[in-house]
């Protein structure tokens, strides 16, 4: 069974992802003095007294305004609320009730939830009387809180628990899934990709750049198999990063590479490949992801040639990452979108492959036969041995006379002839040289 859900809501910058933090005892959720920061809902496991729950951190609501997101922001919060067993509502305890918090509260009346209305910025103990205007919400007792300091919060926890005690607590069980991180540059289409491979709306879509700033999970079951999609923030060169909280996104989109089995590579089509792709490929590519590359935008790129010449600037400026197989697709539409699928698969299924010690040496023996090797001074390299010593990604040991002797273009050489003997589509592959008198 999924573990009891716990909504955080309420305004812009009233410190709901300071609480989900201190809740959480983590730093995933993106925390700054900015209006707006989160806007995406964004999951966090906790746990109090034993008892696991699942915290979703939403998007500040706000009832009115014309900020580009405002209406999506309100939708996501409100959604997480609708998932939620548990409600926390997060108001400021020095700014006081305002117009929003007195909406939010009349939405959370007839939500049939358990709602906890919690008081935040409330260090000092001696202010702890100020709360009492705040029954005037109509949410019963309101909590006095400091998401920062910790005050209060092992008070609200106590309660929130003895609610979720009610809620069927069967342990969750980890699903075995195939992480799928979906990355690329601001605006490519991912946050639509998603959508489409989720079949739901969790991720804001928009044409602003930049939208999406925390990364998202999503578990879907597609032909019998799991995947983990993760919505990843747009990934820019550092230099270009001028707000602090988009540096904290390239963070998080960091981390969920890390974590990623394939990266979904996405590409805007009608811009072709920039110099941001190849940047953003080698982060996936250091960290030994397998990789996927998804030209989106297909359907209005104009012509054969024009495409033709941007699947050639691929090959060309992507040779280091050439394993990977490319997929073109509209996010939009949906049109080949179900190729993602199978493409996912068979780069996983190399990402993980076993390769029989005996096949590997009767291409070790065929590669000594040609006679090609390298040298250093009177030291010639001799390769005596191999054998996978590892996966996610294939490891392969070579074991020598003098590892010191091989440089990068033979080590090209080899994996060059190894990819033609053995279909490794789609991951990248490392070599470890041993020496062995």
């Amino acid at each position: 069974m999924a573990l009891p859900i716990v909504a955080i809501v309420g305004r812009p910058n009233v410190g709901k992802s300071t609480l989900v933090n201190r809740i959480a005892q983590t730093s995933e959720a993106i925390v700054h003095e900015m209006r707006g920061v989160t806007r995406d809902r964004s999951y966090h496991k906790a746990d109090w007294n034993g008892v696991e729950f699942m915290l979703i951190d939403t998007g500040g609501i706000e009832m009115g305004g014309d900020d580009a997101f405002q209406g999506s922001i309100r939708s996501q919060a409100f959604e997480g609320a609708r998932e939620a067993d548990v409600i926390i509502f997060l108001v400021d305890g020095k700014t006081g009730i305002n117009t929003d918090d007195e909406e939010v509260a009349r939405i959370l009346q007839k939500a049939k939830k358990s709602v906890f209305l919690a008081v935040n910025k409330m260090d000092n103990p001696a202010r702890m009387d100020e709360v009492w205007e705040f029954y005037a919400l109509g949410l019963g007792d309101p909590w006095p809180v400091s998401a920062q300091h910790g005050n209060g919060t092992g008070d609200l926890l106590d309660e929130v628990v003895a609610e979720l005690r009610k809620c069927d607590l069967t342990p969750e069980e980890e699903v075995e899934a195939i992480n799928v991180a979906i990355i690329g540059r601001p605006n490519a289409g991912k946050s639509s990709l998603t959508n489409k491979l989720t079949n739901n709306d969790r991720s804001i879509v928009s044409d602003v750049a930049g939208t999406t700033r925390d990364a998202i999970d999503t578990l879907v079951e597609h032909d019998g198999q799991m995947y983990r999609i993760v919505d990843t923030a747009g990934l820019r060169r550092k230099s270009q990063i001028d707000e602090d909280v988009e540096y904290y996104g390239f963070v998080r989109a960091m981390r969920a590479i890390d974590r990623a089995d394939v990266a979904l590579l996405v590409i805007d089509g009608t811009l072709g490949l920039t110099n941001e792709d190849q940047r953003v490929a080698g982060y996936a590519a250091e960290r030994g992801c397998a990789m996927v590359i998804v030209l989106n935008k297909w359907d209005i790129v104009e012509g054969p040639e024009a495409k033709e010449k941007i699947r050639e600037r691929i090959e060309d400026r992507m040779t280091f990452v050439g394993y990977a197989p490319v997929v073109a697709i509209s996010a939009l539409t949906g049109k080949r979108v179900d190729r993602i699928w199978s493409a996912i698969d068979t780069v996983y299924a190399n990402f993980s492959r076993i390769i029989p010690t005996a096949r590997l040496n009767t291409w070790l023996a065929g590669i000594r036969e040609t006679g090609h090797t390298v040298s250093k001074g009177k030291a010639v390299l001799r390769m005596k041995y191999l054998t996978q010593t590892g996966t996610c990604p294939p490891y392969f040991t070579f074991f020598v006379n003098r590892p010191d002797v091989v440089d990068d273009n033979y080590e090209r050489y080899l994996e060059n002839r190894m990819r033609e003997a053995f279909d490794l589509t789609g991951t990248p592959i490392r070599f470890k040289f041993k020496k062995k008198d």
